[in-house]
């Protein structure tokens, strides 16, 4: 190919399936760049979704298509680049260069696709997800009955202790109840029964080691 009209209607074809493929927020733009001696650029031939940038057919191409054809930029195709539009929306860009059988660029394909509306969800995404701005000390479940919340209670005070119940001392045990209790746990009707199942203690001793952390903090019973 010596002229991007030689294949014009391969290319027309090329830049009609991008921008059916991604959407009305996709440009896709078929340049001549043989046309710089002329107008001191590249020039646009076909665009698709020309809105997205305000370009039509006949207008110039951009400083990179310059920096190629000067020679400054020897690195060819570019992609997935960040451009912006002069009312300030971002796109996101790549452009493929169209080479004769001297290898000299004689056109190019530029897809520029329009994420502002992206970049704003995600921002409004992130005001709901940032963990930095949440909350996480707060521990609440959701569960269909009260039991079911004891039983959460009772795994996060063995967490608290950090010892399974089988290695706990006295004190162990009684930091535990101390933080069931804290939690509410005793509110919980016969709650007393599982709690002393689970730390092995009888009522009597779970009733004298409330009284003392209660005491502690003074409460009392």
């Amino acid at each position: 190919m010596e002229h991007i009209n030689d294949e014009i209607d391969f290319l027309t074809s090329i830049v009609k399936g991008i921008s059916k493929q991604f959407g009305s927020q996709c440009e896709v733009v078929l340049l001549d760049l043989t046309q710089y001696e002329q107008y001191g650029s590249g020039l646009i031939v076909l665009i698709e979704n020309g809105y997205v940038t305000g370009r039509k057919v006949g207008d110039s191409g951009t400083n990179i298509g310059l920096e190629v054809l000067r020679g400054t930029n020897r690195e060819g195709d570019k992609h997935n680049y960040l451009t912006k539009t002069k009312d300030g929306r971002m796109l996101r860009s790549s452009t493929m260069y169209i080479r004769n059988s001297k290898g000299n660029p004689i056109g190019c394909i530029c897809i520029n696709f329009d994420i502002t509306s992206f970049m704003m969800a995600e921002t409004a995404i992130k005001e709901f997800t940032d963990l930095n701005k949440i909350n996480t000390d707060v521990k609440e479940v959701f569960v269909n009955n009260v039991n079911d919340v004891l039983a959460i209670l009772i795994q996060e005070a063995q967490n608290h202790v950090d010892k399974p119940v089988a290695h706990m001392t006295k004190e162990d045990k009684m930091k535990g109840i101390k933080y069931l209790d804290q939690k509410g746990a005793f509110l919980i009707q016969k709650s007393g029964d599982k709690i002393c199942e689970y730390f092995s203690i009888s009522k009597y001793t779970l009733y004298n080691y409330l009284d003392t952390v209660r005491n502690e903090q003074g409460q009392g019973m």
